[in-house]
């Protein structure tokens, strides 16, 4: 469920990335900075006088210089990641791999620049465009000849092999879709882990690629100062990088607890449809037994874990059916949630330029994304979209990048991003938090009426299959990368150490004994495709805080999982107020302003679950919750 903004530049080598830019990553471009400084020698010095210290003026004509350039460079690079997305072939690989060397290799060189002003006093907007510049890398290469090319090549290769991975199981070859859908529906444990295995083993050729890209990345990184690639990542968040570890880390513990009656209620439900030789009783959950290939996302098996007695008047899927939706009207309504907020209507461009549909006729990634090609007003979205309850809450999802996008659309070039990149996925889970409840659904006559607090557990539950069955797999991702980058775990190491996470933070287990030369990880988009993750877990964490803010701003009375911000203007305008900031204040402020809270707040999470919490905690009395190994 977790899909990937875009800015107007690929700074992380996303080839096929599903989406162009990383929705972390601040878009650069191409240019030359600023020669060596020197001065005269004097006749009577016998000797090289050393370079005069940089002023003020002399750092803000930089970055100024590396704004212009790099955004004609990163638009560049967009049209490029945008056609090699949407027709994968030989040729777009090729000219993805131009294109983000190109990039990559100008993003390095100012990074690397930037390190020159380090210690002048600097006007405050010019010392964090300074700070920002130094960050902005997802894979840096090495300031180095051909490292740069050489690195967008690995790149390129990685996420072309995911992209177009299929495999074979009894006389038909099935991709990612395929396998999904199969995965969704069945509940013949034999026929899940031949999906599973077959979709894990289009990684397992990666593997040799991670590492050597883990190697130049870590070059590049080291060059601009960093201790790793992972260290990198870490330093976007307006903090020391081990505190931000911590911080998820606290975030975390707070709503451990509520997933582990989660884990317990649903392996015990898994237990009672398949017997003990398929899943114990005890333990680690069977991970292919969870209707979502990596198990992040457990909403597909709600029929095994349905409560007895307490159904449901209605299926959001059915409903769209019924009334006709078609992909153009699921978007269309989509808009319609965002202008009711006050927001101006997308662009024409929009609607002429997305890609909204799977063609028939190519190869495309059909990983859901949203697109500022140019910073300004060339949005688009790219979605393989079907008519169903999933999609229609990711349509809302990804025009909050792009009304995100639009809104700091006058920020100085290196503002145009979020808060913090859980910022920028917050906005739309935020908006698709409102897009499901039975109250939007009345609101936009989907639904004839509002159904009792009698179908709260059955929705809540729905919710949290989705929600809280994805934290600790936002978390797993990058823990496992940081330790790659940070070289604690060897390449012989991957696969071994990735279940361990796997096992600490989900409690789950593959299907069978894992082959020495598979590479699961891989198997993830993100993996492939290098994208940071975290912020994935932070926008989990975001959106219900920004709920709780938007409900008691609109003086919503009922309880939270059931408001809807729809129509409410007074929420839009304090709401475009964060937007619009970007990045260019640090994160707390922008958070301050919608929320009037200066620290990210799991807390918010338990109001909105709190009847479920307490009714699984009635359902597990008796059961023998946890795992081996368990946080």
């Amino acid at each position: 469920m977790k899909y990937l903004l875009t800015s107007a530049a690929c700074i992380a080598l996303l080839t096929g990335c599903a989406t162009a830019p990383t929705d972390s990553s601040v878009v650069l471009g191409a240019g030359s900075g600023p020669g060596a400084y020197t001065v005269p020698v004097a006749p009577a010095l016998a000797g090289p006088v050393a370079p005069a210290k940089p002023t003020a003026e002399e750092a803000k004509a930089f970055v100024d210089d590396a704004e212009k350039k790099l955004a004609d460079l990163g638009e560049y690079d967009a049209h490029v990641q945008w056609v090699g997305a949407t027709f994968i072939n030989y040729d777009t690989e090729w000219l993805q791999t131009r294109a983000d060397a190109a990039l990559n290799e100008a993003t390095v060189k100012y990074a690397m620049e930037s390190a020159q002003y380090n210690d002048v006093d600097a006007d405050p907007v010019t010392r964090r465009k300074l700070n920002l510049l130094r960050i902005s890398q997802t894979l840096p290469a090495a300031a180095e000849p051909g490292a740069a090319e050489e690195l967008s090549a690995v790149a390129a290769k990685l996420g072309s092999t995911y992209s177009t991975g299929k495999f074979d199981w009894k006389g038909k070859t099935y991709n990612l879709d395929d396998a999904s859908d199969v995965m969704a529906k069945t509940r013949d444990p034999v026929t899940t882990r031949a999906m599973w295995e077959g979709w894990m083993s289009i990684a397992a050729p990666m593997k040799d690629d991670y590492a050597k890209l883990t190697t130049l990345s870590n070059a590049g990184a080291q060059g601009l100062g960093f201790k790793d690639t992972g260290a990198l990542w870490r330093s976007g968040y307006d903090m020391d990088p081990d505190a931000f570890a911590a911080e998820t880390d606290k975030l975390w513990n707070q709503v451990a607890p509520f997933y582990k009656n989660l884990h317990c209620y649903t392996r015990r439900k898994l237990n009672e449809k398949y017997g003990d030789a398929v899943q114990p009783k005890t333990g680690p959950i069977r991970a292919d037994l969870l209707g979502n290939m990596w198990a992040q996302d457990w909403s597909n098996i709600y029929d095994v874990v349905a409560p007895k007695g307490i159904k449901s008047s209605y299926s959001l899927d059915k409903l769209l059916v019924k009334k006709k939706y078609d992909p153009l009207k699921m978007v269309k309504t989509g808009e319609s949630f965002y202008t009711s907020l006050g927001f101006k209507g997308l662009p024409s461009t929009f609607w002429e330029r997305s890609q909204f549909t799977r063609p028939r006729d190519r190869e495309v990634v059909c990983h859901a994304s949203a697109w500022d090609v140019d910073n300004v007003d060339d949005l688009r979205i790219k979605m393989c979209t079907k008519v169903n309850g999933e999609d229609f809450y990711t349509v809302h999802h990804e025009l909050g990048h792009n009304f995100y996008q639009r809104a700091y659309a006058d920020q100085p070039y290196l503002f145009k991003n979020g808060a913090n990149d859980g910022f920028h996925e917050a906005i739309g889970d935020f908006v698709g938090l409102s897009s499901v409840t039975p109250t939007y659904l009345n609101q936009i006559g989907l639904l004839a009426k509002v159904p009792s607090d009698s179908e709260d557990i059955p929705y809540l539950l729905k919710m949290a299959l989705q929600k809280i069955a994805f934290l600790p797999f936002g978390l797993e991702i990058d823990r496992w990368r940081w330790e790659v980058f940070s070289g604690q775990i060897t390449e012989a190491q991957y696969n071994q150490r990735w279940w361990e996470l796997v096992r600490k933070y989900q409690g789950l287990e593959a299907p069978g004994v894992r082959p020495d030369s598979a590479f699961d990880p891989g198997a993830k988009y993100h993996v492939a495709a290098s994208v940071p993750y975290t912020r994935y877990f932070l926008a989990d964490i975001l959106q219900f805080q920004f709920q709780r803010a938007a409900c008691e701003q609109a003086g919503w009375k009922g309880p939270l999982h059931r408001c809807s911000v729809y129509g409410e203007r007074a929420v839009g305008e304090k709401l475009n107020a964060m937007l619009e900031m970007g990045q260019s204040q640090p994160w707390p402020d922008a958070l301050e302003t919608f929320t009037g809270q200066r620290d990210m707040d799991a807390t918010a999470i338990m109001d909105y679950f709190a009847p479920l919490n307490a009714w699984l905690e009635e359902q597990n009395a008796g059961q023998t919750c946890g795992w081996d190994g368990e946080i």
